[in-house]
């Protein structure tokens, strides 16, 4: 019966830990995957995104952009004119509908996880004044998942980004500035 009762005591101490770092508590692990879900919502214009333009929240990150990403793209390639600048197209208020499957379901289905992207379409002939608007829809766009990952097929991705060029051979033109010769230089990167 004393051997059983030492052994109980013997498990239930546990030596006592000495710390002989600087600092005291651990450091709190930030969320490394903000900055790619906030700049895939900035992207969209969702929801989340608005909520933090109307908050003005972004810490330590500057200020929140007031114009959504496609918004901007969408500002910069309109109007697309003909050649003769008789006729323009211009994009405006776009929208998302909701996914059609799941995040789940897609997985199951070998399927990307996309929304239907709709955008309104302006085309003006400029020589008439007429308007024709209409909304059209111009594809499935891939939705980021709350992990900051893709389903593209069926098959969950994550970006990454590239720090180091694919292996191949690369070719580059440079003007040197004193003389405005071309400078031709190459690259070769191994794929080991």
């Amino acid at each position: 019966m004393e051997g059983r009762n030492l052994a109980a005591k013997q498990k239930s101490t546990a030596p006592a830990r000495i710390s002989f770092a600087k600092i005291r508590e651990p450091q709190e692990v930030p969320n490394l995957l903000a900055l790619q879900i906030e700049s895939f919502d900035w992207l969209l214009g969702n929801d989340a995104w608005r909520a933090r333009v109307g908050k003005n929240e972004r810490p330590d990150r500057g200020e929140i952009p007031k114009q959504s990403g496609l918004e901007e793209i969408f500002e910069e390639i309109s109007p697309i004119e003909d050649f003769q600048g008789s006729m323009s197209l211009s994009f405006r208020d776009h929208r998302f509908e909701p996914p059609k499957y799941s995040i789940a379901e897609c997985k199951e289905r070998d399927i990307t996880y996309a929304a239907p992207l709709f955008v309104t379409a302006e085309f003006t002939n400029n020589v008439t004044g007429e308007i024709k608007s209409q909304t059209v829809f111009m594809g499935d766009f891939p939705l980021m998942t709350p992990r900051g990952t893709f389903v593209i097929n069926g098959t969950e991705r994550v970006v990454v980004s590239q720090l180091v060029r694919s292996p191949g051979v690369y070719f580059e033109r440079t003007v040197e500035k004193t003389s405005d010769k071309d400078i031709y230089t190459t690259k070769i990167i191994p794929s080991r």
